[in-house]
């Protein structure tokens, strides 16, 4: 951790946040992932064109009340008891909680259907009862932030756009903060809104919306830490949208190895050396605000099943954007199991593994997505422990990978 002084300390203290941040995100859960859950697109796999393809058209295709059935269902049964156990024995100290304005705020004008409140609070009574942190992760916005799938609506990015979505967005948040108020000693950070794209959102639209953001949790939730993503933008734009009067927050940058050719075209050593100069960009910015790397993985191949949307294939087999491969003959064939991993790639897992923790605790820590997943073992953080391929305890001042 970098210290900026005793005030900031006592603040830290203060506000229950434990530092570094060890943590995995509770991803695929409240805001649906077809590649993090397949079994729930599956009948919809083979059918040409289909228009379902993430929890808008799921919803929209089965109608409110059987949607309402199967994601109560899935509520119930894809996050237990059992995987926070799991997670603090693995060391791991927060956990990030995705989730839908949907849920908070009723929206009639969307397919979207709610319920989610009892599940998402039954898992904070789990985080308490083993004595973890969390941070509310708004993960999808009206007209979406992002145009992910992620978001609950793939396609256009028309958040902000309308004079309801800002407000809607802004009540939503002041639900999760009052979901907060009732957990005060396990909730200790709000997630203003994952991933807002600076491509489809100006960048001015979403530094005013974090000021607004930060008035409005504060105002309910006053002890809350509020967690802004810096947009996609590179470092040396990140203080215009986390400016000066908002440093007593949490800055997130997410880092991943799959989603470009340049970073799919990396040797393993690539990988490693880039994942250890990231750490210094972090180590720079935690100097000002505290930052965090709020969701990575150990993929390095996009071959997950569905991973770039659903029925799209990946850039490394040249099925997906690419006409040929990455690489010469590359294949994604066991690419995602584990099983078919063999003693070399191992090594390279657990060392990549472990040059991005160590990097990422240069800041303020480190958030791994996902808790788990069906199929997709690169991005499964209980596997990937029980593995050995990430340390228990994951302590990245002990790994020795990256330069001091």
């Amino acid at each position: 951790m970098v210290s900026s002084g005793t005030a900031h300390t006592q603040s830290i203290k203060r506000q229950q946040v434990i530092e570094p941040i060890r943590g995995v995100n509770l991803g695929g859960g409240f805001v649906l992932e077809p590649w993090i859950t397949p079994s729930l697109f599956e009948q919809w796999a083979s059918v040409p064109s289909t228009p379902v393809v993430d929890e808008w058209s799921y919803c929209e295709a089965l109608g409110s009340s059987e949607c309402r059935r199967r994601l109560q269902q899935h509520w119930a049964t894809w996050i237990q008891e059992t995987d926070i156990y799991t997670l603090a024995a693995m060391h791991i100290n927060t956990l990030r909680i995705p989730i839908g304005y949907w849920a908070l705020v009723a929206d009639s004008s969307t397919p979207y259907v709610q319920g989610q409140i009892p599940y998402l609070e039954r898992i904070l009574s789990w985080a308490q009862k083993y004595s973890m942190r969390v941070i509310l992760d708004l993960h999808g916005t009206p007209g979406s932030q992002n145009g992910f799938d992620n978001s609950g609506r793939r396609g256009n990015i028309t958040w902000s756009k309308r004079h309801s979505d800002i407000p809607k967005t802004l009540d939503a948040l002041d639900g999760l903060a009052r979901i907060a108020n009732k957990f005060p000693l396990t909730v200790v950070g709000i997630q203003a809104v994952n991933e807002p794209a600076n491509w489809g959102v100006p960048k001015s639209t979403i530094a005013h919306f974090y000021q607004l953001a930060h008035r409005r949790v504060r105002s309910v939730a006053p002890r809350v830490n509020l967690v802004f993503h810096d947009a996609f933008l590179p470092d040396n734009e990140w203080e215009s949208i986390v400016p000066r009067n908002l440093t007593d927050s949490i800055l997130d940058t997410h880092i991943y190895h799959v989603f470009s050719e340049d970073q799919l075209q990396l040797t393993d050593e690539g990988h490693i050396s880039q994942a250890c100069n990231n750490g210094n960009t972090i180590k720079r910015s935690n100097n000002r605000v505290r930052t965090i790397c709020g969701e990575f993985s150990l993929a390095t191949t996009d071959c997950a099943r569905w991973l770039n949307g659903f029925q799209r294939g990946a850039r490394w087999d040249g099925s997906y954007l690419t006409t040929k491969p990455i690489t010469p003959g590359g294949s994604c064939y066991g690419a995602e199991d584990m099983r078919m991993w063999d003693s070399q790639k191992r090594a390279f897992m657990q060392k990549f593994a472990m040059a991005q923790i160590q990097s990422y605790e240069k800041g303020s820590g480190w958030i791994f997505w996902n808790f788990k997943t069906e199929n997709a073992d690169a991005w499964d953080f209980i596997k990937l422990s029980r593995a050995g391929i990430i340390p228990n305890p994951p302590i990245g001042s002990t790994f020795g990978i990256c330069q001091a």
